[in-house]
């Protein structure tokens, strides 16, 4: 039997867009709190609403994004987003005041919404249902190594710049080449539209907005994110409090080659022997590793960390995407992909803020050590969720 072509071109351009689209977002995302305090006095609880804000605004734009995808098409969503993106890339500029920079970052969010939504979209109907878990892998690599350049990037020009107009100007930049670049995708294998079903011609209703199976999946990833948000919101401050700055930045480096190494096999193994066998050691892997960095003395002990965590939350990601449009029909793609990343990022868009207020409390320490229980519920909530729904070992994406 003949296996699918996976790496087709489009598959590779979209992917490079959703790698650039990435990078600004986490290069944002560690230099927009430390821009906050330094430039305009916010507190630690404000900058973190400021970090947080911009995934409310990624949430709102799937949601609207994931009603009409499937009827205006998933090419032309790619270019309405990417054009808004660009625009709103550019307003960083003259967001100088903090009134100004909330509008800004959910604006912002709002429209990475539409394209991620749209490009996820799109991976999702060009990869063979066959090989969804091993192309969804191959595809969240890019958004992996977008967590690894951004943060790095972020970091690297925090210390080499006075003017954070150097950090929003390269990521005009990056947001641009996305549009670029997304000319070149053919529209030949991508659904362009499609016919509404049944219950959107009744009239509207929650199924216009959220697709019901992949919700379960969704809460437990949602878990994941909340605790991940507070690793990528304050390391900068977490290291410097704790004199590791230098280690710290290159946490994403490490994080990020861990998953590139073990992204292929992971996907792989889920189409051939079922979800669970990966799912589980991932997330306690991912506890582990949270309970090193919030203990952590030593730079040795933060690179650890950022192993466990990335073979443990960089794996779990792009699994439980896989999962969430599995049994989704192609029609509904759109939807599914709207529904994993709403719940995703509202974890990732109130951690920042939630933790944040938490920190004036407990402390950095504190605080990771509380999303340590987090990780752990999120494994009791997949069991019930959906890990004992998996009827044997061999029951993959192809059921």
């Amino acid at each position: 039997m003949e296996v699918e072509k996976l790496w087709t071109k489009n598959f590779i351009i979209i992917s490079i867009i959703n790698l650039l689209l990435t990078t600004v977002i986490f290069l944002l995302l560690v230099t927009i709190a430390p821009y906050s305090v330094e430039k305009l006095d916010a507190s630690t609880s404000l900058a973190g609403l400021i970090s947080g804000i911009f995934i409310i605004g990624v949430l709102m734009g799937r949601l609207i994004t994931g009603r009409f995808i499937q009827s205006i098409g998933s090419r032309k969503i790619l270019f309405i987003g990417l054009f808004a993106f660009i625009f709103t890339t550019a307003l960083y500029f003259i967001a100088l005041n903090i009134p100004l920079l909330l509008i800004t970052r959910l604006v912002h969010g709002f429209t990475l919404g539409i394209a991620s939504t749209a490009t996820g979209t799109i991976v999702a109907q060009i990869i063979p249902v066959a090989r969804r878990g091993e192309g969804i892998g191959f595809f969240s690599l890019s958004s992996i190594l977008a967590t690894a350049i951004g943060p790095f990037l972020g970091i690297l020009f925090l210390q080499l710049f006075s003017s954070y107009n150097v950090i929003f100007l390269l990521n005009l930049v990056l947001a641009s080449s996305c549009l670029l670049i997304a000319l070149m995708v053919k529209t030949s294998s991508v659904i362009t539209s499609h016919k509404k079903d049944e219950n959107q011609k009744k009239g509207v209703s929650i199924r216009d907005y959220l697709e019901f199976k992949t919700i379960p999946i969704s809460i437990v990833a949602m878990l994941a994110g909340f605790s991940f948000s507070g690793i990528m919101s304050f390391i900068s401050f977490y290291t410097e409090e704790i004199g590791l700055v230098k280690v710290g930045s290159i946490f994403f480096v490490i994080y990020a080659t861990v998953i590139l190494l073990s992204r292929p096999f992971t996907g792989r193994i889920m189409d051939q022997k079922g979800a669970n066998i990966i799912i589980y050691p991932c997330l306690t892997l991912y506890a582990i590793g949270m309970l090193l960095f919030s203990q952590a003395q030593h730079g040795y002990t933060i690179l650890l960390a950022a192993v466990l965590i990335g073979l443990g939350y960089g794996n779990f990601h792009s699994i439980a995407q896989a999962i969430a449009i599995k049994k989704v029909p192609v029609h509904r793609l759109g939807l599914a992909t709207s529904t994993y990343f709403i719940f995703f990022d509202l974890g990732l868009g109130i951690g920042p803020y939630l933790i944040g207020s938490l920190v004036t409390i407990t402390g950095y320490r504190g605080v990771y050590l509380t999303m340590v229980m987090v990780i752990l519920l999120s494994i009791v909530l997949y069991y019930f969720l959906h890990g004992r729904k998996e009827k044997t070992l061999n029951h993959a994406l192809s059921s």
